[in-house]
């Protein structure tokens, strides 16, 4: 569904977390523009493992069409603001301040056009002793307690994917659909502040309270859950590796009944999840040994007759190979690549086809003779 066809999208931007938010908008039919400076958008540079191209640019810049302006010269900056003239959403991840001095204020363009929907995605906001400090997704992992609690009892680690800018880039695309449900109510649009480290501290709500409230600051834990007990991953006798959840203490009694061990349902140390929690070593050593009996696919299959969660440790490969996947083609010069697909889709409709990723300043001039 071409859901947003009609509106024109305007973003200056680069890196991770805004062309996400536009990339978004555009899969949902959304004209989007993207203002690139003269050498591009660096993102284009993070490496060139597909096709010659970014990965990272090939997965957040299709659908979009590209222009480079140069925002020091009066001419260039004078295009941008004929197309933001009739833009209905403004996005812009530049560093703190940088909008303002060109002249390019959000709060001043949403006073100038008053059906304009603008969001600013920055690393901590306009306020505040941190606004000017340079933020990237690792050092607001860092920042934010997210390594505190992610890696191994030896040390922390990064969260393997970019899941601060993912974080920041999909509330801005959530704000920004709320404000086009408010414009249509009140005809009136709005200035939208994203913070990559507020986005990212929201999700660490149940840590935080843990910490704050109940005096359990969750520890390191690797693959295994800091609150629940069995819940993480296990050898099985093939060698391959499994992770198991257990959610309840009936899904406990479960668990013992199949590998034949009920006793142990009830022994003290083991009914409860607290008890579990208290003597995870044990409870652990218990699970290993009743899931190195058999292979993977035979302790899965006891596990789904039982209707117990499990999941494999996959591979990158087995990610391409999993029945699961599904994947949309991106169209590139040398031909299309195979994506990854948006989670979200609607029933019993196929979503459009993805519009290519554009080389730099592809499109630049149409768009200049469009808004000259």
């Amino acid at each position: 569904m071409q859901d947003l066809k009609g509106l024109t999208v305007v973003s200056v931007e680069h890196a991770v977390a805004a062309p996400f938010a536009s990339r978004k908008l555009a899969d949902a039919g959304a004209r989007v523009i993207k203002v690139e400076r003269p050498e591009g958008d660096f993102a284009r540079g993070y490496d060139s493992l597909v096709a010659g191209q970014s990965s990272y640019f090939v997965w957040l810049n299709r659908g979009k069409e590209s222009i480079a302006l140069d925002l020091k010269a009066d001419e260039d900056k004078a295009v941008l603001r004929r197309i933001v003239a009739t833009a209905d959403i403004l996005i812009q991840n530049l560093g703190p301040g940088v909008m303002e001095r060109l002249g390019f204020g959000p709060d001043d363009l949403c006073a100038e056009f008053p059906a304009l929907i603008c969001c600013s995605i920055s690393g901590y906001g306009r306020h505040g002793p941190r606004a000017r400090q340079k933020a990237y997704d690792l050092l607001i992992q860092a920042e934010c307690g997210l390594s505190a609690i992610t890696g191994t009892p030896e040390g922390p680690a990064r969260v393997g994917v970019s899941v601060v800018d993912i974080t920041a880039g999909m509330t801005a695309y959530t704000a920004i659909l709320e404000a086009l449900i408010g414009r249509g109510v009140t005809g009136k649009g709005r200035h939208i502040e994203v913070s990559m480290y507020q986005a990212m501290a929201e999700w660490l709500n149940v840590p935080y309270l843990q910490h704050r409230y109940g005096g359990k600051t969750p520890a390191r834990q690797g693959l295994m859950h800091p609150t629940i007990a069995p819940y993480g991953l296990f050898v099985c006798g093939d060698g391959q590796e499994l992770l198991i959840s257990i959610q309840n203490d009936r899904e406990w009694a479960a668990l013992m009944q199949i590998f034949d061990v009920p006793e142990y349902a009830t022994a003290k140390g083991f009914a409860t999840n607290d008890d579990r929690v208290a003597n995870r070593p044990a409870v652990d050593a218990l699970v290993q040994s009743l899931l190195g009996r058999q292979s993977r696919e035979d302790t899965a299959a006891l596990l789904d007759a039982a209707r117990i969660a499990y999941g494999r440790l996959s591979s990158m490969q087995d990610l391409v190979e999993h029945p699961q996947s599904r994947f949309a083609d991106t169209p590139l010069p040398g031909g299309p690549v195979a994506v990854l697909a948006p989670g979200a889709t609607i029933a019993s409709e196929e979503g459009a086809p993805y519009g290519p990723v554009p080389s730099l300043d592809q499109h630049g001039a149409a768009i200049r003779r469009e808004f000259g």
